[in-house]
């Protein structure tokens, strides 16, 4: 799944990659998906991007996005697998978005479990993804203006009952935090993913700000999780310690605990995150 780390890995590769290209081509679900969701009709992004030059591209939160000479933009998010192809190099046979561009080469899009593209074409239209807005509209982990009183503030607007993992990944209070990444901030910070926010101390809970930054900044600068694979393919530089191919924890070597928890697995040490 996209999360902050490889929306702005994406983000920089396509700006390396796509800026200038034309589009000569596209097609939209192709391979029909029920859980590849467009935004408005899916067949009007063939007319709308037809001729269009891909300008810049940004990334807020999850979503990586591509801009156009005309001030259209086309953002992705959550499961959609982004790809370069080079001209001449054979296209997969089952897309979801296809952008076929004047120098033959292309942008593919699939979709797995499920995916979102939101084109807009003008910016009243990005107030029509709420997600997407409120993503555009937050501070990112990644600047200085996400300093501890901000993270305390988030704190406030909660209610204390609430577990650490349903604080950081839930209701977008961080944009492009996700189960994903998740893990990960957790252990460094040494917090059990159901602790509540009200058993916390003081250095506990400036413990969870310390490691949510610097995970996500390291992520980002190692060219996001090896659990992902970027524009053309390729894993990310960064080793996950908490998640499906960590074979144990580096601290204590004990073994890694995989449960279902709010919607997804959480992954922890029984160790080093002590639940009470």
């Amino acid at each position: 799944m996209i999360e902050l780390p490889e929306a702005q890995v994406l983000a920089k590769q396509m700006r390396e990659t796509l800026v200038g290209k034309v589009i000569a081509q596209v097609q939209t679900l192709q391979t029909p998906h029920g859980f590849a969701w467009f935004l408005g009709d899916a067949k009007d992004y063939e007319v709308l991007l037809h001729g269009q030059t891909i300008a810049d591209t940004m990334a807020f939160g999850g979503r990586p996005e591509l801009r156009f000479g005309n001030g259209m933009r086309f953002s992705f998010g959550d499961g959609v697998n982004l790809r370069h192809h080079a001209a001449g190099t054979k296209l997969p046979a089952k897309h979801q978005l296809l952008l076929q561009f004047e120098d033959d080469s292309a942008l593919v899009g699939t979709v797995q479990m499920y995916g979102f593209f939101s084109l807009f074409v003008d910016e009243d239209s990005t107030h029509e993804d709420g997600y997407y807005r409120v993503a555009a509209e937050s501070i990112s982990p990644l600047t200085d203006e996400f300093d501890f009183d901000y993270f305390t503030s988030l704190r406030a607007q909660c209610k204390e009952t609430l577990s650490c993992k349903a604080f950081l990944a839930t209701q977008q209070r961080v944009p492009g935090l996700g189960n994903g990444v998740l893990q990960d901030i957790l252990w460094q910070a040494q917090l059990h993913p159901k602790r509540k926010l009200s058993t916390l101390s003081p250095e506990e809970f400036q413990a969870m700000f310390a490691a949510t930054k610097q995970i996500l900044a390291d992520m980002t600068a190692q060219g996001g999780r090896n659990t992902e694979k970027d524009l053309f393919g390729q894993p990310g530089g960064y080793t996950t310690i908490m998640s499906r191919t960590a074979p144990a924890c580096p601290a204590c070597t004990g073994i890694i605990t995989r449960k279902a928890y709010l919607g997804g697995n959480v992954y922890y040490c029984e160790s080093c995150q002590k639940e009470s």
